[in-house]
C-alpha cells in the first residue's frame, strides 16, 4: 500500500510538471511598435532608452509601417551619441 501512494504521488508530480510545460509553450510573444523611440538597421531604441536588437527580421517592417515611426538604414554605432536622438517626447 506504501509503495502504491508513493508512485501515485510521482506520477501526480510529473504529470502536473508535463503539464505545466505544454501550458508554457503555448504562450506568444508579440512586438509592440509603440515602445520604439527610434529604429535602426542593427535594433532600436526604446521609449525607456533601452537599446534593443531586432528580435526578429519582420519586426522593422511593423515598426517602418507604424505611423511616427522614426527609422534610419544605418546602424545606430555611426552616430556619436549611439543614435539616442533625444527629440522624442513620450507620451504618457
Amino acid at each position: 500500500m506504501k509503495n502504491i501512494l508513493k508512485a501515485a504521488a510521482v506520477a501526480a508530480i510529473i504529470g502536473t510538471t508535463a503539464f505545466g510545460t505544454a501550458i508554457a509553450a503555448d504562450v506568444a510573444v508579440t512586438f509592440d511598435p509603440g515602445i520604439v523611440a527610434y529604429g535602426y538597421s542593427d535594433g532600436y531604441w526604446t521609449t525607456k532608452r533601452e537599446w534593443r536588437t531586432w528580435d526578429k527580421p519582420e519586426y522593422v517592417e511593423v515598426y517602418r509601417k507604424h505611423p511616427g515611426a522614426r527609422y534610419y538604414e544605418w546602424k545606430h554605432d555611426r552616430d556619436p551619441d549611439m543614435g539616442w536622438r533625444g527629440e522624442i517626447v513620450i507620451a504618457k
